[in-house]
């Protein structure tokens, strides 16, 4: 008994959707996901410096304005000692004439030590007698508060300030500010960081499942390509297999005297084997010619005079189909950058396919001429012509268009995938026109 092998059964086709569909999702689920880690932490990395840049800047500023009052204070200091002639004779000093500070000042505290570091006066919070800070800036943790008070610590800035009279030390100023309005600003902004990452993180994620699906939309199409090519291949070579597979086990129960059936078993097997061939030679050259011609495979080709050869080489096989014949090619030359082999190729399967579909008595065109920069090539029939429905995937691999209305049942409907391959590897394109019952017309548009 003859045994077939189903490569694709209907169940495996169902099947093969919802993995296919389940496969690109996590590609494209694991494409936003790391693209919007990676952006995420440039996003973090760069909120964390724009934060240390600003604070940076703030305490460059609040340093600025502190240092300035500071200098304003010592110049006052100055004046008074050299008005009493003596160091550390600052009763009659304004600022340090009280133990309070003026209503609109922002300072805590003032205070005034003599060059050996004794506290000498003070105005604010009660100081320790002697100084023991360098000279410079500091920044004063707040002490603990005391119990039962609601409102926060604050946060102080402390400059001490050596006043030098000539080359004569005349004492050390200390004057210190709240940090609040400092802290008050980058408070606010590290609560804006805070709401518009999660944002920004969030129209990021969106953003990378958006390009993920536009990154895997050409991928997809060309792998389901891929499977409905080989589908469609593993289809095709199924058939003339199994094919053979009966002849030769025919002929293997045939009578071994009855020459004239092993003969026609042989001559199908022989039959078969060139479709086959035929079939796979399509194959490997839909496989190779992928991308444009490099130019090293271009030369320049009379594109009158291989069409009229071709037209020439034509005129009896398409005669002995019963069909019209007819070539309107121009009388001057036209060159163009070209494989002649290949751009033959093409025009034969137009030619071909033509024939096939056109009724005895019908007729079949080849015509050449110019639009714009283009050499167009019009192969048109007067034969069945191809349904609407059905136009737009006449170059579709291994499409057929109602092979049972055709005048001949043969191919493998891979000469127009042929055709448009060879015109698209040359820089042009291939267009089809055509109206039931009324015939068809195939274009070709090649630059010049």
């Amino acid at each position: 008994m003859l045994k077939t092998q189903h490569l694709d059964s209907p169940t495996s086709k169902r099947g093969r959707g919802p993995r296919l569909k389940t496969m690109f999702s996590r590609s494209r689920r694991n494409l936003a996901r790391w693209f919007t880690l990676s952006m995420g932490s440039v996003l973090v990395v760069f909120a964390g410096v724009v934060y240390y840049l600003e604070a940076r800047e703030q305490f460059q500023v609040f340093d600025q304005g502190l240092y300035q009052k500071s200098k304003a204070i010592a110049a006052g200091v100055k004046y008074e000692h050299l008005r009493k002639h003596r160091q550390g004779g600052l009763e009659n000093f304004p600022q340090l004439s009280n133990h309070t500070l003026p209503l609109d000042s922002d300072l805590t505290h003032i205070r005034w030590y003599s060059p050996s570091g004794r506290l000498v006066r003070f105005v604010g919070t009660f100081p320790q007698a002697q100084l023991s800070t360098s000279p410079g800036f500091q920044t004063i943790k707040p002490a603990s508060n005391p119990r039962g008070a609601t409102s926060p610590a604050v946060w102080l800035r402390q400059l001490t300030l050596p006043i030098r009279q000539g080359d004569v030390l005349v004492g050390y100023l200390q004057v210190a500010a709240p940090l609040t309005p400092l802290h008050s600003t980058l408070d606010q902004l590290r609560l804006l960081l805070t709401l518009s990452l999660p944002i920004s993180l969030g129209v990021i994620g969106l953003t990378g499942w958006f390009l993920g699906g536009l990154a895997m939309r050409p991928i997809r199409q060309a792998y389901e390509q891929l499977q409905q090519f080989t589908a469609d291949a593993s289809h095709e070579l199924r058939a003339p297999l199994a094919a053979v597979l009966s002849n030769a086990q025919v002929g293997l129960l045939t009578p071994v005297g009855d020459g004239l059936q092993q003969r026609q078993r042989l001559e199908n097997i022989v039959e078969i084997a060139k479709s086959m061939a035929s079939l796979v030679n399509s194959l490997l050259f839909l496989a190779r010619h992928e991308g444009l011609l490099v130019p090293e495979a271009l030369k320049d080709v009379d594109l009158v005079h291989l069409l009229r050869e071709l037209a020439e080489s034509q005129i009896e096989l398409i005669a002995a189909q019963n069909l019209k014949f007819a070539s309107q090619l121009p009388a001057q030359p036209l060159v163009l950058h070209a494989d002649p082999e290949l751009l033959r190729q093409a025009i034969l399967n137009l030619l071909s396919n033509a024939c096939k579909y056109t009724l005895p008595g019908g007729k079949v065109q080849l015509r050449l001429f110019t639009q714009s920069r283009y050499a167009v090539i019009q192969v048109e029939d007067s034969g069945i012509g191809i349904p609407a429905a059905d136009l737009p995937h006449v170059f579709g691999r291994f499409y057929r268009v109602d092979v049972a209305r055709s005048r001949s049942t043969g191919g493998f409907g891979l000469g127009l995938a042929i055709a448009q391959q060879i015109v698209q590897v040359h820089g042009g394109r291939i267009t089809a026109k055509s109206v039931l019952g009324q015939g068809s017309t195939f274009q070709i548009e090649l630059p010049l």
